[in-house]
């Protein structure tokens, strides 16, 4: 299959003004976690360090707010609380070779779709813009990266309080779509109540009536999986037979649950520290390839803040990682470009209707022009 996405264009190194940039400053940690004064902040795009005699080194996985670590001839991206004394960090504040550091920003020939105008309407994407082509387009990644690539989900518990769209996300894990499910206590606790109660919060999931004493079910679910000490222990237990986490277990998709203050229970998969959990989220972020956001803002803009805008495959090939964001509100989708995701690629709508609507056409055929 062709890949969905325009090769890479690195930087020309041979050519003014990064010709003759100098080498990178380093800097020896003194004290475990704490970076030299004058450190260099790492973005999300691709970042190269210039070691001296024309030798620009490539940081593999940059991502939000970490510092680079230059180890022999290669660099490695590290966060603040990682560092160890005697670690040499790369030094510099400015970006475009000045100081032996460039950020390349511009390494994808995506189309804009801008006409040059100086004034035109509809230039942002908002709840009344078409995303047609936004589905075809991953329709496409999609179909590619379940066999070339590590698709990450991101996911609020709205997708479990539906059965056409917990049954599409089933369906899509049971098909490759998915390598790897970050979620927090929220979205397991509902899904395996849904498997169990056809609830969601006590309400059903396919009718939306109201059941007797249904706020009780989530809390049930929560104390049977905790008496069976698992979650794949207890689903014999309680009869579950369907549904996301199933999907994940059945299926040996792995999946993160990180906590919060709000948890009730929680379910003993639940990362409560939170460190912790940044950690395991960060090992699937460095591995995806796509990702998809669904209806969670706060879990959207932790995994973008740790998720690189590219990814090094293992022949050296770099290729784009694409980040969706998929929720009804513009100011989720805004909040998380705020903090610094601006490749992330909006889709407005009810997340229900998107899982229905993704999985109805990646059941189909696929084109062949593909």
């Amino acid at each position: 299959m062709i890949p969905p996405y325009p090769p890479y264009d690195p930087p020309d190194f041979n050519a003014a003004p990064l010709i003759a940039a100098p080498a990178a400053r380093t800097a020896d940690v003194i004290k475990d976690g704490v970076a030299p004064e004058g450190f260099h902040a790492t973005s999300n795009h691709p970042e190269y360090v210039h070691l001296g005699g024309g030798r620009w080194v490539l940081a593999r996985e940059s991502r939000m707010d970490c510092v680079l670590v230059l180890r022999g001839e290669t660099i490695e991206v590290v966060e603040p609380r990682r560092l160890k004394a005697g670690d040499r960090v790369v030094m510099g504040r400015t970006e475009n070779g000045e100081e032996g550091i460039y950020v390349h920003t511009n390494g994808f020939a995506f189309e804009t779709g801008k006409t040059g105008d100086k004034f035109s309407f509809r230039t942002r994407g908002t709840r009344e813009t078409p995303f047609s082509r936004s589905y075809d387009q991953l329709y496409n990644i999609l179909r590619h990266d379940r066999d070339h690539g590590y698709i990450v989900w991101v996911m609020g518990p709205a997708v479990a309080f539906d059965k056409d769209s917990r049954d599409a996300m089933q369906a899509l894990i049971e098909n490759g779509y998915c390598h790897a499910l970050m979620a927090g206590n929220a979205l397991a606790t509902h899904d395996l109540e849904a498997g169990h109660f056809r609830t969601g919060l006590g309400q059903d999931i396919y009718t939306q009536e109201i059941q007797p004493l249904g706020h009780y079910n989530h809390l049930d679910i929560l104390n049977t999986v905790r008496r069976e000490g698992s979650i794949r222990a207890a689903l014999p237990v309680l009869g579950i037979r369907d549904g996301i986490i199933y999907a994940c277990e059945k299926q040996n998709v792995p999946y993160v649950l990180a906590g919060s203050i709000r948890d009730d229970g929680p379910l003993p998969e639940v990362i409560g520290n939170a460190y912790e959990a940044q950690d395991a989220m960060r090992a699937h972020a460095r591995k995806a390839t796509t990702v998809i956001t669904l209806a969670t803002m706060l879990h959207s803009i932790a995994f973008g803040n740790m998720t690189p805008s590219y990814h090094v495959e293992p022949a050296g090939t770099v290729r784009p990682v694409f980040f969706y964001i998929v929720d009804m509100s513009e100011f989720s989708a805004d909040k998380l470009a705020n903090r610094g995701s601006g490749q992330a690629m909006a889709i407005l709508t009810n997340v229900q209707d998107f899982m229905i609507n993704l999985w109805n056409n990646l059941a189909k055929p696929a084109p062949a022009c593909e």
